[in-house]
């Protein structure tokens, strides 16, 4: 009988959850020592989405808090030091709050949002409306709270006024945990009300961090390091943890062993070589580290389908506005640039940690954005050759894949509807010269020296020619053979039949155009459509490098 194998975690992040239902855990519980070793009064861990940070702060939450089950270390690592366990297992009130779900299309409507996670706060909470040590006047504010009728002061004040009331009931200063509390102002940058939302912030975390006597320590998680000058004004006892620092290098994420370990539990030992190739190439502080949802998603996909391709688990699990909104105004070097990414080099840039989301209008802080989301990481055989500089590298084959059909999609998104309305006038008018000029902007604003071939050639004037007005057909057969791209506007009685084709180098383009026309017309690629009684224009379109040649003739019968 084949071994009971326990549950894969895909998309548990509470900790209590994972334990109590039995599920697959690596052992992440000595990150408790660590921070009582280490921790400041408010201190701030920044990784990249999908690193393990909800679950870490899920487990230092059932670790912490007055009342919370022992038993659900029972057996890991925190478990074996006895007076860490004594001094503060089960003996702090806890805050745990997630602004993940902060947002909407208004300031408005993510204060509505702020307003229910409040609330649900309050109600696990809603013992201390018995407590004899709160005072009726914070009893009523509490109850408003819960019942959604507070004003935008009271939201403002409600971490500080629930750690006043919970430290008058047990006597305790408090454990505040605040996950993705970046997120509020990635939203409202994107949707427009980013100074409102940091005006909100900047006093709902203000009473809270600021020398505050109800406060034992604070541990908030995020993808970005904000600055303090954006939200955390005044705010002298920050200790902040990013991607580059050493301490807790090896908690978010999964390690090598880790991950063998996983392998070998499962019986999947001999697809090593393709999660290493796919999912590792992070280097946080001094250890590599793979991304553990990308590595659980996978080896869950095994175990039903042993034939299972690596697929790009991490980029379905997140809004990519940050990243989009650079490729807005990106101009044509950082296209190069990027392109010498996916060709595996090295990159040498600026490294800036300390960030606003105003500043992230900056095309220069794109590769500081990159680093911090996990798009880029640092490359451990490179040397910066300046200070404040670092030399980045893509981590691995997903983000390759993600660079190559997101962000070369992106670029073409924000580049070719533009050109859509011109390149069909110059078409349908047989326009070559202007067409010709046209096609070659385009090719200076996208193409990189890695897509000098064929296929990418055809493709991006198919990608060009895509529009819900026409008929585009790629590769069709007709007369004695096949067109390699037709567009046909049935309600205009028209039809545009192209020959492409990648020439040897710039002396041949002239030949090539006048030879695909001739082609066109030997094959009797036109007959189809003078039976229709349309008007036939025929295009010769060849490439070299950057430079491309357009010749067009309008065919009779």
């Amino acid at each position: 009988m084949a071994e009971l194998r326990k549950k894969l975690p895909v998309g548990v992040d509470s900790f209590e959850t994972l334990i109590r239902q039995d599920c697959y855990y690596l052992d992440k519980t000595d990150f408790v020592r660590q921070l009582i070793n280490w921790h400041g009064a408010v201190n701030l861990f920044t990784r990249p989405r999908r690193f393990g940070k909800t679950l870490i702060m899920s487990m230092l939450k059932s670790f912490f808090e007055i009342g919370a089950d022992d038993s659900l270390f029972d057996g890991l690592e925190i478990s074996k030091d006895q007076e860490i366990c004594d001094a503060y297992q089960g003996k702090y009130p806890v805050i745990f709050l997630s602004l993940k779900g902060v947002e909407g299309d208004s300031f408005a409507s993510a204060l509505e949002r702020m307003a229910i996670l409040i609330a649900n706060e309050c109600k696990r909470l809603a013992y201390l409306l018995q407590s004899e040590k709160v005072l009726d006047a914070d009893k009523k504010i509490l109850n408003s709270m819960m019942e959604q009728n507070a004003t935008t002061a009271n939201l403002q004040d409600a971490i500080s006024f629930l750690m006043r009331m919970l430290h008058s009931h047990y006597g305790k200063q408090v454990i505040l945990l605040i996950d993705e509390y970046d997120v509020p102002l990635d939203k409202a940058n994107m949707r427009g009300y980013y100074t409102q939302m940091v005006d909100f912030l900047r006093g709902f975390f203000g009473e809270a961090f600021k020398t505050n006597p109800d406060l034992y320590f604070a541990v908030l998680t995020g993808c970005l390091r904000i600055s303090k000058e954006s939200i955390f004004t005044g705010l002298n006892n920050l200790k902040v943890d990013t991607i580059s620092d050493e301490r807790y290098d090896e908690y978010f994420g999964f390690t090598d062993s880790d991950v063998r370990k996983i392998l070998g539990d499962y019986g999947l030992p001999e697809a090593y070589g393709q999660i290493k190739e796919w999912y590792d190439g992070y280097r946080f502080g001094n250890a590599d580290v793979y991304c553990p949802w990308d590595v659980i998603s996978h080896c869950d996909r095994l175990l039903q389908n042993p034939e299972a391709e690596p697929d790009l688990y991490w980029d379905n699990t997140s809004s990519n506005d940050i990243i989009r909104s650079f490729i807005g105004q990106a101009d044509t070097t950082v296209r190069d640039e990027i392109e010498k990414l996916i060709a595996g080099e090295t990159l040498e840039k600026k490294l800036v940690l300390n960030l606003t989301y105003q500043e992230l209008s900056k095309k220069e802080l794109l590769w500081s954005v990159l680093y911090q989301t996990g798009y880029l990481t640092l490359d451990r055989r490179s040397r910066s050759r300046q200070r404040r500089s670092a030399c980045f590298v893509i981590p691995n084959r997903e983000i390759k894949e993600i660079f190559v059909e997101k962000i070369r999609e992106w670029f073409s998104e924000e580049v070719l509807p533009n050109h859509r309305d011109g390149l069909y006038k110059e078409i349908w008018g047989c326009e070559s010269a202007a067409l010709q000029k046209r096609i070659r902007n385009i090719l200076y604003d996208t193409i990189s020296c890695h897509d000098y071939h064929e296929n990418y050639y055809h493709a991006l004037l198919v990608g060009l020619l895509l529009d819900g007005r026409y008929i585009v057909r790629s590769n069709d057969e007709m007369g004695s053979g096949r067109s390699d791209i037709v567009v046909e506007d049935a309600k205009g009685n028209r039809v545009a039949i192209i020959e492409t084709k990648r020439s040897r180098d710039y002396d041949e383009l002239e030949k090539d155009c006048e030879a695909a026309l001739k082609q066109i017309q030997e094959r009797q690629h036109r007959w189809p459509y003078f039976k229709k009684k349309y008007r036939v224009i025929a295009y010769g379109i060849f490439f070299a490098e950057k430079e491309c040649r357009v010749k067009g003739k309008e065919l009779t019968a």
